[in-house]
């Protein structure tokens, strides 16, 4: 009996399951240390000590919810996939040398079209496990068993690929706290809660420097090794387009997991299909 390797990958998502709830549980210990052993005492005593817990209560709640909304957006929302049926149609040498892109897409001249084409360099390819075509930068996702547009990675802490339409809902995560108990099972539940704040955030130090480098050359985690091989990295624009073609040009939501219409409407790598190259 053939087994298919690439369909057993998708179990992986049992265990990001798992994940969430491990987030939650984070989230929970840390509010519990945070709000109602750390801060409620300082607020019922009063004085100059409520002054500094209210601070503190209203600081952690804005890192809360802009932690669990983007989270959240990262679990939820779609990272792109290819439309159905969507293929690159070779347009006849006597008529054109272009190609026309279906599902809405507009034409564009590509070298290397369709299904044969080898190498970095092809635009449009062809995925035999979706039968359908594959925009530029968009790759197969094993867990996920389908093509993820501007694939980054799949990330089992959010049971969902990391693609162009998350991604910096992605980049947004972050969190932080401090100290103080008197009873030992509250110093034990402070503790518990620092030690584990405390290893999460340098993982996300770890990722926010590695993608932070990956948006300023406007690359994606699987183009790193493809883009060692090319003099120039065809979609590098310069940090601040870069830039953009993650954040959107509206300066007010850079650092929230929002695009705004004008963003949505305006700048094609958003949408995943489409990318401007230098």
């Amino acid at each position: 009996m053939d087994i298919n390797l690439f369909k057993l990958c998708s179990g992986l998502k049992v265990l990001g399951y798992f994940m969430i709830l491990l987030v939650a549980a984070i989230i929970a210990v840390s509010y519990y240390a945070v709000v109602v052993i750390t801060c409620g005492p300082q607020l019922l005593r009063g004085g100059v000590h409520s002054f500094f817990g209210f601070s503190i209560i209203i600081l952690f709640h804005i890192l809360l919810v802009m932690l669990v909304w983007s989270y959240v957006m990262v679990v939820f929302w779609d990272p792109g996939s290819v439309p159905e049926n969507w293929r690159s149609v070779s347009v006849s040498s006597s008529s054109s040398s272009g190609v026309n892109l279906e599902a809405g897409t507009s034409s564009q001249s590509l070298d290397n079209v369709g299904p044969d084409a080898r190498g970095p360099s092809r635009s449009v390819g062809f995925c035999d496990r979706c039968q359908n075509g594959k925009p530029p930068r968009c790759h197969h996702c094993s867990v996920c068993q389908r093509c993820v547009l501007k694939m980054d990675h799949h990330c089992v802490w959010v049971v969902n690929c990391v693609g162009a339409r998350n991604y910096k809902f992605y980049q947004v995560l972050g969190q932080s706290q401090r100290n103080h108990s008197s009873s030992p099972a509250n110093l034990a539940i402070v503790f518990l809660a620092f030690v584990i704040n405390l290893a999460f955030a340098l993982s996300l130090l770890c990722f926010i420097v590695m993608h932070s480098s990956l948006v300023s050359s406007n690359t994606t985690s699987i183009e790193v090794y493809e883009k060692k091989r090319t003099v120039r990295w065809k979609y590098d624009l310069g940090r601040k387009k870069n830039f953009e073609q993650v954040f959107g040009t509206n300066k007010a939501l850079w650092f929230f997991p929002l695009f705004s219409k004008e963003d949505s409407d305006s700048i094609p790598a958003l949408h995943g299909l489409d990318f401007p190259t230098c």
